[in-house]
């Protein structure tokens, strides 16, 4: 027999600078007093980990890679030799979609036009409007007037923070049937500011000629750049709203007026010596003296369209933009306060030395449009005082809508 070692015999150790044996592994993992599937776990996290390890090198350069190239971009537009072209910079006007002449940059409103035969009015209806153009967001509201009456309009209420207003107001206007084809719709819509002058949003002027009196007519049009601002002939007033529920105290405060034209209560007369006399001073050939009058304002409050309590500031003299800052309080218990009508007119004396109304403003529950919206702000704030500038409207406008009645007079005792 060949001498040899017995076969479960354990294997000397390897001389020092020879190459371990293919069993010297298994051996080692037989010898570790770790279990086996420790051994995977640990093997497992390591390979984990260095996974993760390499993800998040490449991750990193990937994102200084991009870093880099934004800012040779953004040296690039500044440099002569920049690979990038013009229009990543500064835009072709022309060829850009929706410049300031395309008109849906306007955008649209949706109203309806019906006309009535038997009294010969024409009815507009404001439905809504999309697609404002505002920086940001905007108050918009409308206003509707017809060509052939200057001086009549409605104004619809404020609606705050949209560019999508739904108005679904009605207004009527007089308009013959002889005049209707030379008649023109005009609806402005503004951005109401309180403490300065309203930026408009749009226009639309529609002729009325177009108009089928058997038919109604509704449909969505495209509004354009607004026109030339309104001539403010009456001029504007600026007032606070203050009030209190538990005590019904109403408080007024007239702050100033504005755009009040000189000789605007004589009808547009200068001449210093009268009506009568101003066909004399054209044939001596003297220059017409403007005439400033003497403004102050008027503040009344009606109870069912009854005169109920008025108040009247210190006249202003020579000047056309008068400062008032005078407070008036009324006690309204807050059961009327959705009866009440508040008529604020600013009254001036004219060439004939009588007071005459230049123009007066209506709030209260009746009202519309920008008085409305500040008589619903008074209301909803209560016992802050909410001041606003408004339009003067002409009186024989409001005090038509009013329809106002007799005074009620108390009755005299006998003596």
């Amino acid at each position: 027999m060949k001498m040899g070692r017995p076969p479960g015999s354990p294997s000397a150790p390897a001389p020092a600078g020879t190459t371990a044996l293919p069993g010297l592994t298994p051996d080692l993992v037989a010898q570790t007093p770790w279990p086996r599937w420790a051994l995977v776990l640990v093997a497992l996290a390591a390979g984990v980990l260095t996974v993760s390890c390499l993800l998040w090198t490449f991750c990193c350069r990937r994102r200084r890679h991009k870093k880099q190239l934004r800012d040779k971009e953004a040296v690039g537009l500044g440099s002569a030799h920049s690979s990038t072209t013009t229009h990543l910079v500064q835009p072709d006007v022309d060829k850009q979609p929706g410049t300031l002449e395309d008109p849906r940059q306007w955008g649209r409103l949706q109203l309806s036009l019906e006309y009535d035969l038997g009294s010969q009015e024409i009815r507009v209806g404001l439905k809504q409007a999309a697609d404002l153009r505002a920086r940001g967001t905007a108050d918009p509201y409308a206003r509707v007037s017809v060509s052939t009456q200057a001086r009549h309009g409605h104004e619809t209420k404020v609606h705050r923070g949209t560019l999508c207003p739904v108005f679904e107001e009605t207004c009527c206007f007089h308009v013959p049937q002889a005049e209707l084809p030379q008649a023109t719709l005009q609806v402005r819509l503004l951005d109401f500011k309180p403490f300065s002058e309203h930026q408009p949003l749009g226009e639309l002027c529609l002729p009325l000629g177009s108009v089928d009196p058997q038919h109604v007519l509704e449909r969505w049009y495209q509004l354009g750049p607004p026109g030339p601002g309104e001539p403010e002939r009456t001029g504007e007033l600026c007032f606070s709203l203050q009030y209190v529920p538990s005590s019904g105290r109403l408080t007024v405060v007239v702050l100033e007026a504005r755009g009040l034209s000189p000789g605007l209560a004589g009808e547009g007369h200068t001449c210093p010596l009268g009506r009568g006399l101003a066909a004399l001073c054209w044939t001596w050939d003297l220059r017409p003296l403007p005439v400033f009058p003497e403004p102050y304002v008027k503040v009344q409050l009606m109870v069912n369209r009854r005169k109920w309590k008025k108040r009247k500031t210190s006249a202003k003299r020579g000047t056309a933009t008068p400062y008032f800052n005078e407070a008036f309080t009324f006690r309204v218990p807050f059961s009327q306060v959705q009866s009440v009508d508040l008529v604020l007119a600013v009254w001036a004396r004219g060439l004939q030395f009588r007071a005459e109304p230049v123009g007066k403003v209506l709030l209260g529950s009746r009202a519309s449009g920008q008085p409305l919206q500040h008589w619903a702000d008074m209301l909803a704030h209560a016992r802050r005082p909410i001041a606003q500038w408004h339009r003067l409207r002409p009186a024989r406008e409001v005090d038509g809508f009013l329809a106002l009645q007799p005074r009620l007079r108390l009755p005299v005792p006998h003596s």
